[in-house]
């Protein structure tokens, strides 16, 4: 699989996962440079190329001057998600139909960066954590776990026995600013068309919403996630 552009190549690299080389546009300087510097210390092999080879290489047109080689993309198990909670408990992101890309590597970035402790995907009407995935998470992806399971059903029911709070991520219930996010909490999102599917959010513990103030009737995907898991943030600081 390839990783392209500089700041996932750099997650990559900071990842500590296999990379079997890394190809860098000759005459690296400034953040090129760096990133030849960190692979170095790694000891990951690099070659250089011209800017038209890369070109040829590169599978999404983004490449920014390098390009990593690494095993497929490795996904992990849900038990695996749920033993990296914290002392402030689990938070995990279930994704219900995203079958964008840009979503999906945007949902993977804004768990990272809010601390979830892993990103669930179900094996099928999902898109998957492809090159283009790893490049729109700015290599989030690389660093944060993220487990394909055959059931979305099946995971939440797994994680409700684990002592997890799971919620769907919907336009018609409560208020998000008036629930109790502290502890073991999993946001279900949904497609942007279909949003969560009718059983699983009927096995969620409850339903949560944004407040829309203006006249369109929806958010993006990832916005939607990115707000939700931020108040997740706020009540674990206020905890």
């Amino acid at each position: 699989m390839k990783t392209e552009g500089r700041n996932a190549v750099t997650e990559l690299i900071k990842s500590g996962k296999p990379i079997e080389k890394i190809v860098m546009e000759k005459g690296a300087q400034g953040s090129l440079a760096r990133i030849f510097a960190e692979a170095r210390k790694a000891g990951v092999r690099v070659q250089f190329a011209d800017a038209k080879a890369l070109d040829r290489m590169s599978s999404t047109g983004h490449h920014q001057g390098v390009i990593a080689f690494a095993a497929e993309y490795e996904y992990c198990d849900l038990e695996d998600i749920v033993a990296a909670k914290g002392a402030q408990g689990g938070f995990v992101i279930l994704c219900d139909g995203i079958e964008d890309v840009h979503n999906l590597g945007s949902i993977i970035r804004v768990a990272e960066c809010a601390g979830a402790d892993g990103v669930v995907i179900p094996a099928q009407k999902s898109a998957s954590v492809t090159e283009a995935v790893i490049r729109i998470s700015a290599g989030a992806a690389n660093l944060i776990k993220v487990a394909k399971v055959p059931s979305l059903n099946a995971a939440v029911d797994k994680l409700k026995a684990a002592g997890y709070w799971v919620y769907a991520l919907e336009a018609d219930g409560q208020s998000i600013y008036s629930a109790d996010l502290s502890g073991n909490v999993a946001l279900v999102i949904g497609g942007e068309d279909s949003g969560v599917k009718r059983l699983t959010r009927q096995k969620c513990d409850g339903v949560l919403s944004l407040p829309l103030k203006g006249r369109v009737n929806s958010l993006n995907a990832s916005v939607a996630l990115g707000i939700a898991a931020y108040e997740v943030v706020r009540c674990r600081q206020k905890s």
